[in-house]
């Protein structure tokens, strides 16, 4: 199975646009509003001889636990879990806020490796940021536009090179000759999502009696 790479940080840093990048194509809905993703999203990223699970989530915010965003942020701490290498994204143009700060150390006391990415990095204010973000502690910060590409080859050669080799499998993304594309469709609120977890017997999904939990398909 290949390495897992998560991509978290705090909503509208551009966590689904940098997802889309590194897959090469738009598989996360991304927008200008705040939580658009809900549910982890995953593909598997072909870099080389190396190969990783991308692995999308939530905005990460503080949220009481039987809320949507609650679970939200449930879901992203299972990703955290689940992951071998995890991106912590900021907003170069937002620069460092208290938020990117908790969630960091959120990270870093699961004890997992992270490469530290600033995101939106265009201008002079992006470089003020950059420089700012050493103080997380996270070695040299990674300064990119997932919007235009710029400094995604950079980025990817640091995943390579944190990635083993031997755990990431080129066949991976190949999948098996007996797997088949399987679509759970129906109107809002009908049990999909609780389905597909059951399938699948991972909480993956989502759930709650909100209609139109699930955004992504």
């Amino acid at each position: 199975m290949p390495t897992t790479v998560a991509i978290v940080g705090r909503p509208n840093v551009g966590k689904s646009t940098l997802f889309n990048r590194l897959v090469g194509r738009k598989l996360a809905i991304v927008g200008s509003r705040p939580g658009i993703t809900r549910d982890r999203r995953e593909a598997v990223v072909n870099y080389g001889y190396t190969s990783f699970k991308l692995v999308d989530t939530a905005g990460l915010k503080e949220s009481k636990p039987t809320t949507l965003e609650g679970r939200m942020r449930d879901q992203t701490q299972a990703a955290i879990y689940d992951a071998n290498l995890v991106l912590v994204v900021i907003d170069g143009r937002d620069g460092l806020t208290p938020m990117d700060r908790h969630y960091n150390d959120l990270v870093r006391s699961s004890g997992k490796n992270a490469l530290l990415v600033v995101n939106k990095a265009e201008g002079f204010a992006a470089e003020s940021a950059r420089l700012e973000a050493y103080s997380l502690g996270l070695d040299e910060p990674i300064a990119l536009s997932a919007e235009h590409g710029d400094g995604i080859t950079d980025l990817l050669d640091r995943i390579a090179s944190i990635v083993d080799d031997n755990e990431a499998d080129p066949m991976a993304s190949r999948g098996s000759a007996d797997a088949i594309n399987l679509a759970i469709v129906g109107r809002p609120n009908t049990g999909k999502s609780t389905l597909f977890n059951a399938l699948i017997g991972d909480k993956r999904a989502l759930t709650g009696p909100e209609p139109g939990v699930t955004h992504d398909s």
